[in-house]
């Protein structure tokens, strides 16, 4: 007993010591220090504006005789595809060398009868009378038409030096060719069936009312469309996004509701995803479904197992072409709402010829802040010199993505919106078309966004949110540190920022000017257009570029054009589709500023051919037709 005390005792000590060592040998059991005040930190400075050009824009939709209305068919049961359309086209679609407007629109759903007698045509095909006034040939042009549309884009498809037309819609899809017609006056012909193009879905038919809402099988949903000769041999080939996998029965099953309003308009996460389609022009008038083999097709698998089930990724709305590793391949660029974006990267196929891989995420292209966002239209441009980068419209609540590359090599994005001062300012709308175009002719590419809400209630639920939206134009500085500057009323007028529920939109210079004009597309409203009045004095040269039918495609889609003026070298694309189911003019409108001329241009011609032609000293204020093979420019 005693020893077990003594032994205990002499433990004790022990520990008392090396505890003692402990406290003295270190800071941990010590008072602490006096440690300084943190110093204080006051409310960050507000953003000081930087001084933007003025250049108003003025309406001149009524003066220029376009009286289009959208219609989206909505009869109260809140079905998804109301909430999409519609797109605007522009196109010099009889090659008198002035941009004409092909508006797209929806219909009555079946059972449903028409806002008007007769039921209006999806589509309308406005004639610019270069007057500064449009007429209405959609007759005349063999283009009346009942279809839920929602995009058209135009290409030279069969390389005869006329822009045929492709139409995307709910239910499947229209394709037509631009011919001759009575007294040499251009019409077009319904050329879906014979060219091979048949809807994932068709439109249910003549069906009542009740029988369409309880109808269960899927229905195409073709949203963009884009030209792209994708394998080189000069035939525009055709790109089509389509959204999700749809039915009235699908839609109607699923609930969604909102407080004090009841049925809303559901959200894409609530549906399955579809595939988008690659189509490769044969030369014959035909076409090849190459989706797979393309490597256009992105599924993932429903678990682990072998034999699980494959569901398309897919829900895509926007799709632009874009090369950013230079490589004289087109690349493709697609905006997917609420699910990863895509990039599909031109390679060679094993087998000859070209595919694509579907590089997004390897890429950084994906995602935005590491998540998907609820991404709408898409534009790609070089926003300074030497730098380019794809802007990609999302929804409410969330920035504008803007995906620079990185790397060309790899290639790889990085998302720079707040770099470039878009971020805060683009956050609050709910944005769906965006281009770029220099309307100021600087130089420089500024950025234009329609908004506009899907919920025409939203205000009820998210007090200071709205239906109709302004747009938005940013003004691009040239400044690394702060690329885009907002525009406000005061720079530009009132017109272009008055509400709409905005979907489409293109730019163009519809009265010969050499200042880009805006067309703004409503869901279920009035399309605008907007005139640009600049009197900033810059200066303009206007390229009109025709590929040589056999190495490239006519429309020259996909050409790279290297412009050395004043000192400066800029870089600009002939792109077919942009933005949000819309296409802008395909000539291309460079900005000099007060530069006299071009110096020097290089046209890269699209194709595998990869051909190069220079130009020199050509004036500024003029436009000119720029033919392959030929080395004097035409004129206008």
């Amino acid at each position: 007993m005693n020893r077990t005390i003594s032994l205990g005792v002499a433990l004790a000590l022990i520990l008392a010591g090396a505890a003692a060592a402990l406290y003295w040998g270190t800071d941990w059991f010590r008072p602490p220090r006096p440690v300084s005040e943190p110093p204080q930190i006051g409310p960050a400075p507000e953003r000081v504006a930087i001084k933007v050009p003025e250049v108003t824009f003025a309406d001149v939709t009524e003066q220029a005789n376009i009286a289009f209305e959208h219609y989206n068919g909505a009869a109260g049961s809140k079905l998804l595809p109301e909430t999409m359309g519609g797109g605007v086209c522009v196109l010099d679609y009889d090659g008198d060398g002035r941009q004409d407007l092909l508006f797209v629109n929806a219909c009555p759903w079946p059972g449903h009868p028409p806002p008007q007698k007769p039921a209006p045509s999806c589509l309308t095909l406005y004639r610019n009378q270069g007057n500064g006034r449009f007429e209405d040939v959609t007759a005349a042009t063999g283009l009346v038409v009942q279809m839920y549309g929602m995009a058209a884009c135009a290409g030279d498809l069969d390389n005869d030096g006329f822009p045929d037309l492709f139409v995307t819609g709910v239910g499947g899809c229209k394709l037509y060719r631009n011919v001759a017609g009575e007294a040499g006056r251009r019409t077009f012909v319904d050329a879906t069936a014979a060219a091979g193009f048949l809807p994932q879905g068709a439109w249910p038919g003549n069906l009542s009312a009740e029988a369409f809402l309880a109808a269960p099988e899927p229905i195409e949903f073709a949203t963009s469309a884009t030209f792209v000769d994708y394998d080189g041999d000069g035939w525009l080939d055709l790109f089509v996004c389509r959204y999700v996998t749809w039915s009235p029965k699908i839609d109607l099953s699923i609930d969604a509701t909102l407080t004090g309003i009841g049925r809303a308009y559901l959200q894409p996460q609530q549906f399955e995803g579809a595939q988008c389609g690659l189509y490769r022009n044969r030369g014959d008038g035909t076409f090849a479904d190459v989706s797979g083999p393309a490597g256009v097709r992105v599924v993932e698998k429903e678990g682990t197992a072998a034999n699980a089930r494959e569901r398309p990724v897919g829900k895509s709305l926007g799709v632009v072409v874009c090369d950013p590793d230079d490589d004289g391949w087109p690349d493709l660029l697609v905006a997917n709402d609420t699910v990863r974006n895509f990039f599909f990267h031109n390679v060679p196929a094993p087998t000859g010829g070209r595919r694509y891989e579907e590089k997004g995420q390897l890429a950084n292209a994906a995602y935005a802040d590491g998540r998907a966002r609820g991404a709408m239209g898409i534009d790609w441009g070089e926003y300074l010199p030497g730098k380019s980068a794809a802007v990609i419209a999302n929804f409410a609540n969330e920035p504008l993505t803007f995906l620079s590359v990185a790397d060309p090599k790899k290639p790889r994005f990085n998302d720079t919106a707040l770099a470039v001062g878009l971020s805060g300012p683009s956050r609050f709308w709910l944005k769906f078309g965006t281009f770029y175009f220099d309307y100021d002719n600087d130089g420089r590419l500024d950025l234009l966004v329609c908004n506009g809400h899907l919920e025409p209630e939203i205000a009820k639920v998210q007090p200071g949110q709205l239906y109709a939206q302004p747009a938005q134009l940013f003004w691009n500085t040239g400044l690394p540190d702060r690329v885009f500057e907002p525009v406000t009323e005061a720079a530009a007028g009132s017109a272009l920022f008055r509400p709409l529920v905005g979907r489409g939109c293109a730019f163009l210079d519809y009265d010969g000017d050499g200042n880009l004009d805006v067309v703004l597309v409503a869901n279920n409203g009035s399309a605008r257009l907007l005139r640009n009045e600049s009197r900033l004095g810059n200066k303009y040269v206007r390229l009109t570029l025709e590929g040589d039918g056999r190495t490239s495609n006519r429309s020259a889609i996909g050409a790279r054009l290297i412009i050395e003026a004043g000192g400066k070298t800029l870089r600009r694309e002939v792109i077919g589709t942009r933005g949000y189911l819309s296409q802008s003019e395909l000539p291309v409108t460079v900005g000099l500023g007060q530069a006299e001329r071009i110096d020097r241009l290089t046209v890269r011609w699209p194709g595998k051919d990869a051909t190069e032609q220079t130009w020199t000293d050509l004036e500024a204020n003029r436009s000119y037709t720029l033919r392959q093979g030929q080395p004097v420019p035409i004129k206008h």
